[in-house]
């Protein structure tokens, strides 16, 4: 049934690097154009609100539980069985919803003072949050049809399309930064209109790919459907279970309001960096991942199934060690080179360079849990993930509130708050790992030594050919753009050279990855 698992991840991680670097260009000219202000204050917090939900319904809770029950589906309905199923849930999720987006845009100010409670010292950043919320709500409806569809078109094998989709948001929020805003009494509302805008067109791509595959459907709302109800029963606790990370950062958000201007900016562009790899490959290979380990367990293979973890896990090590030491030791001058333009300056570089370093101290913890959970809910096993998940929550609050309650008045008050994430998100990884390895589910395969020993001495050796120009940090602060640029590319693919090498020369071939097996039922 599923196989070319390097093909989809290329397809997916491939179409998501031209987003995660539209993304970047759609950053840069936000700080250019608005800088660490309150009105970019205002919009991040007004476009973190949908966005945490969006993560829930696209990226977490609504494709982990549907994905599972679509694949059941398929192997064992008929094809018009498959279509009613999916126009129930459909219709089931865009009613719901709908009547979410019309709650949030009424009660604008109360959504505003709950998840950023801070800003409420501040009449026109409080104001201004509340107005651009009523903007990007209707966000939410929008792109959760996306995933819906999209999770559908993963059940195809069909990735191409929702990778794509953010792409339509980046060059929407583009234009609108550069030539709306400008027209506006208030610069920063076009932002807040390109969101909804974009949700529109990322909806709209979506159609003409449905309809190859017979599954264009009109939303029907069913609450008796038997799939909807299974549906529901598992997206209940799945939303807790795959979406630590959002609740965690949504934290750093309410929390960074009561510290220093430009706090939630700092975190911000950090935390966007900290995703270019989290989303350029780990969210690419979890969503590759669900239907294949899906089909091992409708298929009763859990040999293959614990094969194809394992294949996931070697694939993340090999290619997030060295992307977390690179983050940390060239956080500066990335910083530098991407954002200080205009408003943003050398003092915002030097402040979101610490939190960006201690973001990137978890971005191992943050990709295992996009590739863990997909080893539960593929077995519609959401009891277990909830269980991690509410440890690192209470782990994140806990070292958040005291950061915030020593370092309220200081210049690393956000520092804390992000090193507070990356540790929740290492500890709900590790709880993931053991209860797979409890279970019997995740059995690890030969190898695992060598392959440590060999990523950690190219990731040590990279580290040091990395460590100049890091120390460099004055000059890159001063140096015109295209020097900028110039020297952070020859320090990137120096540095991809020197690791890449010296795994050649310690004997690691890429043949060792080759992709698992698929199992004779799964295949068919």
């Amino acid at each position: 049934m599923v196989t070319g698992l390097f093909r989809h991840i290329f397809t997916f991680g491939s179409l998501t690097f031209v987003s995660r670097i539209l993304g970047l260009g759609r950053d840069i000219i936000i700080a250019s154009v608005f800088g660490s202000s309150a009105q970019t204050d205002a919009f991040i917090v007004a476009f973190k609100i949908p966005n945490f939900m969006r993560r829930i319904t696209a990226e977490g809770a609504f494709s982990q539980a549907f994905v599972p029950v679509l694949t059941d589906y398929k192997t064992s309905r008929s094809h018009a069985q498959v279509r009613e199923m999916v126009a129930s849930v459909a219709g089931t999720l865009a009613a719901f919803l709908a009547g979410i987006v019309v709650l949030g845009m009424l009660a604008a100010p109360a959504v505003v003072y709950i998840f950023a409670p801070g800003f409420s010292n501040d009449p026109y950043r409080f104001e201004l949050t509340a107005q651009l919320l009523v903007l990007t709500f209707p966000y939410i409806l929008l792109i959760s049809l996306v995933a819906c569809a999209g999770a559908v078109l993963h059940t195809c094998n069909r990735f191409a399309s929702f990778a794509f989709a953010p792409v339509l948001l980046n060059a929407t929020l583009i234009a609108a930064a550069l030539w709306l805003s400008p027209l506006l009494d208030e610069p920063i509302w076009a932002l807040g209109i390109g969101v909804a805008v974009a949700g529109v067109l990322q909806l709209l791509l979506q159609l003409p790919f449905l309809y190859r595959e017979g599954l264009l459907v009109l939303p029907r709302p069913s609450l008796r459907h038997a799939g909807v109800r299974r549906v529901a029963k598992l997206m209940g606790p799945a939303v807790l279970g795959s979406s630590v990370m959002q609740i965690n950062l949504l934290v750093d958000t309410i929390l960074a309001s009561f510290l220093i201007a430009g706090s939630v900016s700092w975190l911000y562009f950090s935390d966007r960096l900290v995703e270019f790899p989290l989303g350029v490959f780990g969210i690419a290979l979890g969503t590759i991942l669900l239907p294949r380990l899906s089909a091992e367990h409708v298929n009763s293979a859990p040999e293959h199934f614990s094969r194809t973890l394992d294949w996931g896990f070697k694939l993340v090590v090999v290619v997030i060690a060295p992307a977390t030491l690179g983050l940390m030791v060239l956080a500066g001058p990335i910083l530098a080179t991407l954002f200080q333009y205009g408003e943003f300056g050398p003092s915002d570089v030097v402040a979101a360079g610490y939190s960006l370093a201690a973001y990137s101290l978890g971005l191992f913890g943050f990709v295992m849990v996009k590739v863990l959970t997909p080893g539960y809910f593929s077995r519609e096993d959401m009891t277990t993930p909830v269980k991690c998940a509410v440890v690192a929550v209470i782990v994140n609050l806990v070292l958040s509130v005291t950061a915030v309650w020593w370092l309220h008045e200081t210049a690393y008050g956000h520092v804390a708050l992000a090193a507070a994430t990356a540790v929740s998100a290492t500890v709900n990884s590790a709880l993931l790992y053991y209860g797979l390895r409890r279970k019997g589910v995740y059995k690890p395969g030969a190898g695992w030594l060598a392959l440590a020993i060999k990523v950690a001495v190219a990731t040590f050796s990279m580290g040091l050919v990395l460590l100049y120009p890091a120390l460099q940090l004055e000059a890159w602060l001063e140096a015109e753009l295209q020097v900028r640029l110039l020297w952070l590319v020859a320090a990137v693919f120096g540095g991809m050279l020197v690791y890449i090498g010296m795994l050649y020369a310690l004997g690691m071939r890429l043949a060792e990855f080759r992709e698992p097996p698929v199992s004779d039922a799964a295949a068919h």
